[in-house]
């Protein structure tokens, strides 16, 4: 398998023809969103889009799907729930259902501004990595030491050892992070490469570059089969991961070479 390339063409296709079973520790993925975005007509294969994923993710490997839903005759479509139960049909564990809540939310004229976009967390059998980011504490007690409630409605002592040692170490200022994570978008929050902004979704390189953390090492193979303006694989490259990415249009893969490039430049 090639590392450290990105592939032109639809991306179910070039998984199957480049990708071999149980080779790709982590995906980091946006897709199109119902009919939010327009990219030049191309056709959007979900089904076989999740099948392959779940043949190339290693066990133990992660795929985050950041997703929303467009709003049609005055209803929100679901379709970012039926394709998390469909995640579930072909294998994988939903293992977080996280939130990126924009810092900058959308208009509307009948509803509650929209300000967030689901994170789907999916996992094939439990996961391998899980390196926990920390926040500052607020008001917040000493978790290595937290209770919580058991399904029997008693109290338990929290017994995740690896997560209790991590919160030790920093159990005066810091705690883990919770799965709702407040991040800058739009014009320079998303990313400084003003370039990049000739794709009409710039995925938020802090966005990126924290999934990367939190669900791989240095050395493991970071995927994104709908790049875009490579986002992802510029965050993999910067934290020193493998990376794959796949677009379907030849100026998004020259715009995501473009990015690749400058980021690994900057850091020589």
């Amino acid at each position: 398998m090639k590392t450290d390339t990105i592939y032109c063409g639809e991306c179910s296709s070039v998984m199957r023809e480049h990708i071999p079973d149980n080779s790709i520790d982590l995906t980091v993925t946006s897709p199109p969103y119902d009919n939010l975005r327009k990219y030049k007509g191309f056709v959007f294969p979900f089904e076989e889009i999740a099948q392959e994923l779940y043949r190339v993710t290693k066990v133990g490997g992660v795929v985050v799907w950041v997703v929303k839903d467009a709003t049609i005759k005055g209803s929100e479509t679901g379709t970012s729930f039926r394709q998390a139960l469909y995640f579930k049909e072909v294998g994988f564990n939903l293992h977080d259902t996280m939130i990126y809540h924009a810092v900058g939310p959308y208009p509307a004229n009948v509803r509650y501004w929209h300000s967030f976009e689901y994170m789907f967390v999916f996992s094939k059998y439990s996961v391998r990595v899980f390196n926990p980011l920390l926040q500052e504490k607020q008001n917040f007690k000493n978790r290595a030491n937290a209770t919580f409630r058991s399904t029997q409605g008693t109290t338990a002592m929290l017994d995740n050892k690896g997560v209790v040692r991590l919160l030790r170490a920093n159990a005066n200022t810091h705690r883990v992070k919770d799965n709702i994570w407040y991040i800058p978008s739009g014009y320079k929050n998303t990313t400084k490469d003003a370039f990049a902004f000739a794709h009409p979704a710039v995925f938020p390189e802090k966005l990126a570059e924290d999934h990367i953390l939190s669900w791989s090492n240095e050395g493991d193979t970071v995927f994104d089969p709908m790049c875009g303006s490579g986002t992802t694989l510029k965050m993999a490259q910067k934290h020193n991961r493998r990376y794959i990415g796949i677009d379907i249009a030849q100026e998004y893969v020259d715009l995501a070479h473009k990015r690749v490039s400058i980021a690994l430049e900057s850091n020589l």
